[in-house]
């Protein structure tokens, strides 16, 4: 049995490889026009065009006054349970998108994580550019992740994927939705990975500030001290200003149900 699945396995990479060929793997690193007076960013025809056919997406309904408050740990640096204190407080549901290295070093936080009701989402086991690495180990990268985080949370499935480096092609979009990812960008960022080079927690909540918008996916690094201490007076203030805190999967969920397919299900059921 175990030798027909490794050959029903390689068969399908191999045909999956063909697919992928067809398919433009021409490196795009994200990145757009940042946000002012609460202006939605807008990434291009072009990119929406891309990522609505592979359902991806990088910000919420400009519409509404909602954030999608998201991490990259990529590794631990003595703030993220602090990020997780006040996320508690204000009850506030965020996603962390993990590399192999914080799997393997900060196993306790992801389980806090999960336990606590926060996404746990994939940010490959090693960081590569990924346009740069084969099917198979596109495959590997994703999959370690998967399966460490299931051994430590015992949550199986994850479904979101943040491209290291922000570096992505329509063969990864691809690839990614093969195994059943749903890749997630930003509409709000700013330079704060730096460790080294933390200016205080007022930098962090100007960059925000300035820069929010209705169905803003916001990102930050936690190995910011800088984001760990304006955390709480960020969540404050814009909840002052009218805005609520959702979770990826209310979004997605709902944009699931605006399919043509899902209201035709509903109607007949």
């Amino acid at each position: 049995m175990k030798k027909l699945l490794a050959i029903l396995f390689s068969l399908l990479l191999s045909f999956s490889t063909i697919v992928s060929a067809s398919v433009s793997n021409a490196p795009i690193h994200w990145g757009f026009k940042k946000s002012s007076n609460e202006e939605p960013v807008e990434a291009g025809k072009e990119y929406d065009e891309l990522l609505e056919k592979y359902g991806a997406f990088y910000k919420g309904d400009s519409k509404k006054k909602v954030i999608f408050l998201t991490f990259d740990n990529g590794y631990e640096n003595g703030y993220t349970a602090k990020v997780l204190d006040v996320l508690k407080k204000e009850k506030v549901p965020a996603a962390f998108f993990i590399t192999g290295h914080y799997l393997e070093s900060a196993s306790d936080l992801v389980k806090r994580m999960a336990d606590e009701g926060h996404i746990v989402g994939n940010h490959s086991y090693y960081h590569p550019d990924m346009t740069t690495v084969s099917d198979e180990r596109f495959y590997r990268e994703l999959e370690k992740v998967r399966a460490g985080t299931e051994e430590i949370t015992g949550v199986r499935h994850m479904v979101y994927l943040r491209p290291p480096r922000g570096v992505f092609s329509e063969r990864t979009l691809m690839k990614a939705k093969e195994m059943g990812y749903t890749h997630v960008f930003w509409s709000l960022a700013f330079v704060d990975w730096y460790r080294d080079d933390q200016k205080g927690w007022q930098y962090s909540y100007n960059n925000v500030m300035k820069q929010i918008h209705p169905g803003a996916v916001l990102l930050l690094h936690t190995v910011s001290k800088d984001n760990a201490d304006a955390l709480e007076t960020i969540i404050k203030d814009l909840k002052k200003k009218g805005y609520t805190f959702k979770s990826l999967d209310e979004y997605t969920r709902g944009e699931a149900m605006k399919d043509p397919i899902f209201k035709i299900r509903k109607r007949n059921k």
